[in-house]
């Protein structure tokens, strides 16, 4: 779900300019919620072109991209004889270029990307390298890591990729003062959601800001419905290929509830003209014309720098998904973006392969690299970093986001990255179509159960 995560004012790009990369390259849909902007491609290179050298392409958009660049540099000037020439592209022309360069057999020794769909298929196309046995022969660099983070790098329990940067889950944010108005405590179930939602409205207050235009954002509801009703095996048997899977009581169940917020005018009216791109729907929230949003980390951002006072004087929840009563998922887990992903192409010589693995295990959120994450707002995929999320100027909200992320005994991973990019997109035109109430739970999960494992 996202652009590149946070600016260093806080202020984030949208989660769908992350995922389009994901979408259109043989994998992903975009992480979205983060990720470089849309556009030509511009480049730098550096490094020298010696046999030892690796390629390694990446998106732009500040503060990332210096981030990603600072990186590199310091592992060159390190390392002499083993350097990253590195290459940097906006979100469309990165998006156009991986996928043309992966199918001439022309793709760069590390290969950027979001893991789940998209990784699958590069997995079963024979085009990136398997690096469990690496992993097992450098637990430090692996045992370091949110545990969490390694789902969307896995394929058929093995792994294919180096989780790097930062974590982003999904919350549920709430008006504090729009609360204390109304004279309500924020939801601890489900039945809590519905019971709120017409005290809400009796006040003219939207009970949920939602960016409907934005698609994905919609998703993020079933995503937790889902979980909470029956845990994550009912997503991850759609996953594996299972057939009517979609079907499944507890996702027919998530579906129907789902409806019924929307029917009980349980989001702001018009959601569907509204953008997530444009933060309009963080507006309505720290504006109080909306008493709760459910949306990803990287929003914190916008409305630090969007709202004013909002955020700064203490008006701002947050929480995780409440449980669904009688459901079977843990109230624990979450889901959004575990990580981002860094893979080795198969193709690569065997020089450019021990230059990118001494890359991550050297460079790759070292320390320097871990303070600069945290500078502009995000939680590394590193565990033990409490005490310096601590000095943050955020901190509370970051040591959330932390206890959250490595809490889950589940970190699932957004549906539109998780599936491949038939499947998701199939995905994103029957939520819509589902919320706008033009197609039922069954017709949903028929129309999905004829996209399983394509």
């Amino acid at each position: 779900m996202t652009a590149d995560f946070m600016t260093s004012d806080f202020k984030t790009t949208s989660r769908r300019t992350f995922l389009t990369a994901a979408l259109g390259a043989p994998m992903l849909a975009a992480l979205t919620a983060a990720c470089g902007s849309s556009g030509p491609s511009r480049s730098a290179n550096t490094g020298g072109g010696g046999p030892g050298s690796a390629s390694y392409w990446f998106l732009t958009s500040q503060p990332q991209e210096g981030i990603r660049t600072d990186t590199v540099k310091r592992f060159n000037a390190a390392n002499p004889d083993q350097q990253i020439q590195y290459t940097t592209f906006q979100n469309d022309a990165f998006k156009t270029k991986i996928k043309t360069a992966i199918g001439a057999g022309q793709a760069p020794t590390i290969i950027y990307g979001w893991g789940g769909g998209t990784l699958r298929s590069y997995v079963s196309a024979g085009q990136v390298d398997d690096l469990t046995s690496w992993f097992g022969a450098n637990p430090a660099v692996k045992n370091r890591l949110f545990p969490s983070a390694f789902g969307p790098a896995t394929v058929d329990g093995k792994v294919y990729a180096m989780p790097t940067e930062a974590v982003q889950p999904i919350i549920l944010y709430y008006n504090k003062e729009v609360f204390d108005n109304v004279g309500v405590t924020p939801p601890q179930s489900w039945g809590d959601v519905m019971d709120l939602v017409p005290k809400f409205n009796a006040k003219g207050i939207a009970p949920f800001s939602l960016g409907g235009q934005s698609r994905w954002t919609e998703m993020m509801w079933l995503e937790f419905l889902f979980d909470r009703i029956g845990g994550p095996e009912v997503f991850e048997a759609a996953y594996n290929g299972e057939p009517n899977a979609w079907s499944n009581p507890a996702a027919v169940d998530a579906l129907t509830r789902a409806q019924d917020l929307i029917r009980a005018n349980g989001f702001v009216r018009g959601f569907s003209s509204i953008t997530a791109d444009s933060n309009a729907d963080q507006a309505l929230l720290y504006t109080g014309k909306a008493a709760m949003m459910l949306h990803g980390s990287w929003t914190y951002g916008g409305m630090s720098t969007d709202g004013g006072d909002f955020v700064s004087s203490g008006k701002l929840g947050y929480m995780n998904f409440p449980p669904v009563d009688g459901g079977k998922g843990d109230p624990s887990d979450t889901l959004g973006n575990p990580a981002q992903y860094l893979s080795i192409y198969s193709k690569a010589t065997d020089e450019q392969k021990e230059a990118a693995k001494k890359f991550f295990s050297t460079a790759i959120l070292s320390a320097d690299e871990i303070k600069q994450w945290i500078g502009t707002g995000s939680v590394p995929v590193v565990q033990g970093t409490q005490s310096e999320l601590s000095t943050s100027k955020d901190a509370d909200f970051l040591e959330f986001v932390y206890k959250v992320s490595t809490g889950a005994k589940v970190f699932a991973q957004s549906w539109d990255q998780a599936l491949s990019p038939t499947a998701a997109e199939t995905l994103l035109d029957n939520i819509a179509r589902l919320f706008q109430l033009s197609i039922d739970p069954r017709q949903f999960a028929d129309n999905m159960n004829q996209v399983i494992g394509k």
